[in-house]
């Protein structure tokens, strides 16, 4: 499990140019490898197809190192096709792998007390198809040593490089470990790569050049493993886990021994394809920061031009907009689209989907040799156009196929970019206006402030410039064709709302249900100078137990006052990460901070992107610690508006400056204390315990949805 922070990019070139350099130099003669008795027989490198510069890089590193009889280490390594999470027939239901584990097995890993005390060691964790997919390649690999010849071969990794001295370190090592495992003829395994659990290994009968492990291994990049390892192995599933996890509950039966010290790391230069299941929990108790992903780069495989079927569910423009495009859709009731104005929306857009496009627009575009054009079947194409005169060399057809890796594949290749994990999205209903360029200028409703102070997102999904963003406005609505789903005074316990328990990063309080109480005058949340789920303070927070879609959400609030604080009321879900905040920081009670974050996908799609979002902050004209007042946020299908005292602030439509949430989402609110001093300042233990108040809540759906 590699979870280590990619380097930055001089890191990385360092790191890089030292292997360019130590590869002119020979490693020497490692005695354990050869095809003798007694010696590690042959090396498996496990590598994807799509990856073959992975394979020569760690063939260059072997070729550093002879055997025993002075041949190189290429001699007798052997590629072995990894299995691809991008193939869904590859990693569907099979009884090798179990999906579903608990976060106990985990915890027996790497014991965590804040991880437990946040979700409990019961909590059910599923594993992402990359996790299933590296556990299969392991498996295969483990069948192919079972039903082999060697007694003894060595499982890499294609991403990893030999230490300085690995000769000496693996040869001490296959000496001490074969002595010990005489009477078996070896070890059954034996870790020549791994990391140490958070510094929580157990170890016995440590010598110099060994250790017998307990519990306590990450990795498995590089392990020898005897054929009758294997056999135990493969009589031991199905994996339920991670396999590196998961493997540490065998190490009893298979006698599993580990060198003192790694020969074998996992190279510094490039990022890992895995996507890891016990990420969003470590986020969420405060463990690590959602934020070590780095943000997507924008597509750069552009200008795209793209006809549909005009569908009611637009797949096409969803599947750019996964793979980093910024992608505006056209309803075909626009005015035609002249030359001059496509060279200017290709500067802002890079993909124009269903585009009505005059015919001299039309050839300019197809002269134009970096534009692409991406054709659904039966796609719809104004009647001026000739089909017959795009290029087919840069053009992508799209079959009527349900399966999605038929339909990734010529968008991909075309375009030169990896097919997403992801399977190829239904996309959004047409009706809900994603990707529609909405914004106009007018007259502002109220004076505002976007947020100049904070960082704004630099993803695929915003349209923000470099220096700060100035939204336009729309004209104020305030509809009201709305029916209510359902009100809750907040002075008791209810069934619509739970008590939220856990945290989230750069939150310094912990979310426990002791810190939200309720009296005539509604729910209290207070944040205190108590311990909580790892963190220094203790605050309360309630969300909805169902999610809703479009409609309007309002309550009563009455935020509290103190440098340091934020009271939040605001829509979230995730997978995608979406999210509509209200956010009223205790240190400028005057205005109020609205927020939105957009990640494209279908439900279910693991993209969360967008942790700044692009705020805006907005005068209130009174003091919001004061008093109740009431705050409504009205998500409508292509327009977002927030209302104080039932009157309109502040509103979002498409592309200003993201596409808006599209997908159903729980109301939240809470009292919570940022680690960052940008948001709301320093937190002023003074003023605690500080309390919010939330009262009348109230959910309304659209009519006629």
């Amino acid at each position: 499990m590699n979870l280590h922070d990619v380097s930055s990019l001089f890191r990385r070139f360092v790191f890089r140019a030292s292997r360019m350099l130590w590869a002119l130099f020979p490693g020497g003669r490692i005695s354990a490898f050869g095809r003798r008795k007694g010696k590690i027989g042959m090396i498996l490198i496990v590598n994807l197809n799509r990856q073959p510069q992975r394979l020569r890089r760690t063939l260059r590193e072997l070729s550093r190192f002879n055997t025993c009889e002075d041949l190189p280490l290429t001699s007798i390594a052997r590629r072995m096709a990894a299995i691809d999470a991008r193939d869904g027939r590859a990693i569907a239901a099979t009884a090798d792998v179990d999906p579903t584990y608990l976060l106990g097995d985990q915890l027996y890993v790497q014991p965590d007390a804040r991880l437990e005390e946040c979700f409990g060691a019961n909590e059910p964790l599923r594993m992402t198809r990359q996790e299933v997919a590296v556990a299969r390649s392991h498996i295969e690999s483990w069948k192919m040593i079972a039903e082999g010849s060697h007694g003894h071969v060595l499982v890499l990794e294609d991403d990893v490089w030999f230490t300085r001295g690995a000769a000496s370190l693996i040869d001490a090592g296959w000496r001490a470990a074969s002595k010990r495992c005489a009477n078996r003829g070896g070890p059954h395994l034996l870790y020549l790569s791994y990391s140490d659990a958070g510094g929580t290994v157990e170890r016995a009968d440590v010598c110099q050049a060994l250790f017998r492990p307990i519990r306590g291994l990450w990795f498995l990049s590089g392990y020898v493993l005897s054929r009758e390892g294997a056999s135990t192995l493969l009589r031991s599933m199905p994996v339920v886990g991670p396999v590196d996890m998961w493997i540490n509950r065998r190490f009893k039966e298979l006698g599993a021994l580990a060198l003192s010290l790694p020969a074998i790391k996992q190279r510094l230069d490039g990022g890992s394809d895995n996507s890891y299941s016990i990420l969003p929990y470590l986020a969420r108790a405060g463990i690590v920061d959602a934020n070590i992903l780095e943000v997507p780069e924008r597509a750069v495989a552009g200008p795209i031009i793209s006809w549909t079927a005009c569908r009611d569910q637009e797949g096409v423009p969803m599947a750019l907009s996964m793979l980093g495009f910024r992608v505006r859709v056209f309803d075909g009731d626009e005015d035609v689209i002249q030359e001059s104005e496509l060279m200017v929306l290709l500067q802002t857009f890079d993909a124009l989907v269903d585009v009505p496009l005059s015919k001299d627009a039309f050839h300019a575009a197809i002269k134009h040799p970096g534009v692409k054009f991406v054709l659904e079947t039966n796609a719809v194409i104004p009647p001026r156009l000739e089909l017959s005169c795009i290029p087919l060399s840069r053009t992508a057809f799209l079959p009527d196929d349900e399966e999605s890796e038929v339909l990734w594949q010529p968008l991909c290749s075309l375009l030169g970019l990896a097919p997403p994990i992801h399977a190829f999205p239904i996309g959004a209903p047409r009706k809900l206006r994603i990707f529609r360029d909405d914004r106009s200028v007018v007259e502002p409703i109220v004076s505002t402030d976007c947020a100049r102070s904070s960082s704004m997102d630099d993803s695929p999904w915003a349209l923000i410039p470099k220096g700060g963003w100035q939204e336009s406005q729309t004209s104020p609505k305030t509809p009201r064709d709305y029916a209510l789903i359902s009100r809750a005074a907040m002075t008791a316990a209810t069934p619509l709302f739970r008590s939220s328990v856990g945290t989230f990063p750069g939150n310094q309080a912990g979310f426990d249900p002791e810190g939200m109480t309720y009296s005539d005058e509604g729910a209290h949340l207070a944040l205190t100078k108590v311990t909580a789920r790892g963190r220094p303070y203790r605050s309360g927070s309630f969300a909805t137990v169902n999610s809703f879609a479009h409609g309007r959400f309002e309550a009563e609030i009455k935020a509290a006052r103190g440098s340091g604080l934020v009271t939040g009321f605001f829509l979230y879900r995730d997978c995608p990460r979406q999210e509509i905040d209200i956010e009223l920081t205790g240190d400028d009670p005057h205005r109020m901070l609205v927020n939105v974050y957009f990640n494209p996908g279908d439900e279910g799609v693991a993209i969360g992107f967008g942790y700044r979002g692009s705020p805006c902050r907005i005068e209130l004209g009174f003091d919001a610690t004061q008093d109740y007042h009431l705050y409504a946020i009205e998500w409508r299908p292509g327009l977002i508006s927030w209302s104080v005292d039932d009157k309109v602030v502040h509103q979002r439509v498409g592309w200003d400056p993201t596409p808006l949430p599209h997908l159903p989402m729980h109301l939240n609110a809470n009292l919570w204390a940022p680690r960052s001093e940008e948001l709301a300042g320093r937190l002023d233990e003074s003023v605690l315990p500080a309390t919010a108040s939330f009262r009348n809540v109230s959910i309304w759906r659209i009519q006629g949805e």
